[in-house]
């Protein structure tokens, strides 16, 4: 099965470019989740296997359920060890981009040390539009994940046989992760022969999908029954979509941790018939700002809303965006633009 991203120029190109550095930094987006960690950490063990000293850096924290993927212990957080960070940037002759699409989804202090970077840059992303300017940009929208991608670069390159299985298995749980266990976004013949591949590397893909979706806290599990018992509005047909808000008062009273509403978006598609599911959540210090995420199934464009009503984008059955208003203004925004959306949901 012919799974290349590549022309063979492109790829020689990608060899000689990597072949030419020394140092390599390598950053995903704020709020790292399963992708953006195993394809910037299966991307880094790999151009250390090529000989490169290359360090993941991630603009914060992530969430507790992600701790245990492979190569986290060595990646350095911008927003603790800025000034090692910056000095990373500083000595790095390769900057490699990883499941982000613009600087500005690295946060808001480490956009301004990366427009200053001046060496060559690597971008490899499946979100649409990519505003980033790379010396070899891999974009491609139709792929599952940045992981998937990943693996089809060191493929392409000739690096499966040395590809080892704490690689395989970042490779699985970011695949895993942005397909919602692949449930969505994950029809394609060549997802289920990547997968044939990273088991053959001894992955226990069983354990993984427990690492990741079977460690609720008690007060993670009190919250997604609070929100689903008194927060959730669904709008029965002919909209089949709904809402859900979580505020501060929420969050504090079940002691929010980060990546605790994570996946909850995903429950309201499971009535019948239903299409859309929009979270909006108060961010945990900020005042006036709310989380958007959208999820959907079939041909909903979730992308699209998010474009136009939320300031953000994603895929077409997962993006997300944000508002700087207060919450209950949010969900006025939210109303609206389910309506403008509405023949698309009959």
């Amino acid at each position: 099965m012919d799974i290349n991203l590549l022309t063979d120029d492109e790829a020689d190109r990608l060899r000689s470019l990597i072949a030419s550095s020394t140092k390599v930094a390598l950053v995903c987006h704020m709020n790292a989740d399963g992708d953006a960690l195993g394809s910037s950490l299966s991307w880094a063990e790999y151009l250390r296997q090529q000989g490169k000293e290359a360090t993941v850096i991630v603009p914060d924290m992530y969430p507790d359920y992600l701790q245990w993927i492979p190569g986290t212990q060595q990646s350095l957080r911008y927003d603790k060890k800025k000034e090692q960070a910056q000095q990373l940037l500083n000595e790095a002759d390769l900057l490699c981009y990883l499941d982000l699409n613009t600087i500005s989804r690295t946060g808001h202090e480490m956009p301004a040390a990366l427009e200053n970077y001046k060496g060559k840059v690597i971008l490899i992303d499946h979100h649409e539009e990519p505003e980033i300017k790379a010396d070899i940009m891999v974009s491609h929208p139709e792929m599952s994940s940045t992981s998937e991608m990943v693996f089809r670069l060191i493929w392409q390159l000739g690096g499966y046989d040395a590809i080892t299985r704490d690689m395989a298995t970042d490779i699985y749980c970011g695949m895993m992760t942005d397909t919602g266990a692949f449930t969505y976004n994950s029809t394609q013949p060549e997802i289920y022969f990547i997968i044939s591949q990273l088991l053959a590397k001894g992955i226990d893909k069983d354990k993984i999908y427990r690492n990741v979706y079977h460690v609720y806290s008690v007060d993670r599990l009190r919250l997604w029954g609070h929100v689903l018992n008194r927060n959730l509005k669904v709008l029965y047909p002919p909209k089949h979509a709904s809402y859900f808000t979580i505020s501060k008062e929420d969050m504090k009273k079940y002691n929010f941790k980060k990546g605790d509403a994570e996946g909850l978006v995903n429950v309201p598609l499971k009535i019948l018939k239903h299409k859309l599911s929009i979270s909006l959540r108060e961010d945990t210090e900020k005042e006036r700002l709310v989380w958007i995420s959208t999820r959907s199934v079939d041909d909903f464009p979730c992308d699209e809303m998010a474009k136009q009503f939320f300031n953000g984008g994603g895929h077409k059955n997962a993006a997300g965006g944000r508002l700087e208003c207060s919450l209950s203004e949010a969900v006025e925004i939210v109303k609206k633009a389910i309506d403008a959306y509405a023949d698309k949901l009959k």
